[in-house]
């Protein structure tokens, strides 16, 4: 993160096809960290980041499912366009939150 980006939000969480790790929202993207977790000692650490990607390519948030909720983003990447389905507690502020950040981003 470079000096004027500031994290505005994250969550362990898990994606439908990646499986478990971090997502990050900031006042510039949202990336996702793969993680991996040990239960004989409880640790658990970074691999890589597989989703990275500017606000200004996010083209569509909304939540889904009514026992399994999810928050799904939809943007702009290398082979077009691709959705990701995030499985995180609070489906209807990270909605909020992701929208209210694209608007900032917007008016800089």
């Amino acid at each position: 993160m470079d000096e004027s980006e500031k994290r505005l939000k994250q969550e362990d969480c898990s994606e439908d096809g990646l499986g478990a790790g971090i997502l990050t929202l900031t006042n510039k993207r949202i990336a996702f960290d793969k993680t991996r977790g040990r239960i004989a000692d409880f640790t658990k650490r970074i691999e890589e980041t597989i989703i990275d990607f500017p606000l200004n390519e996010v083209t569509k948030v909304w939540k889904e499912g009514l026992f399994m909720k999810k928050i799904c983003i939809s943007a702009k990447t290398n082979e077009g366009e691709k959705t990701f389905k995030f499985g995180v507690f609070s489906t209807g502020s990270w909605e909020k939150d992701i929208k209210k950040a694209q608007e900032e981003f917007k008016n800089q």
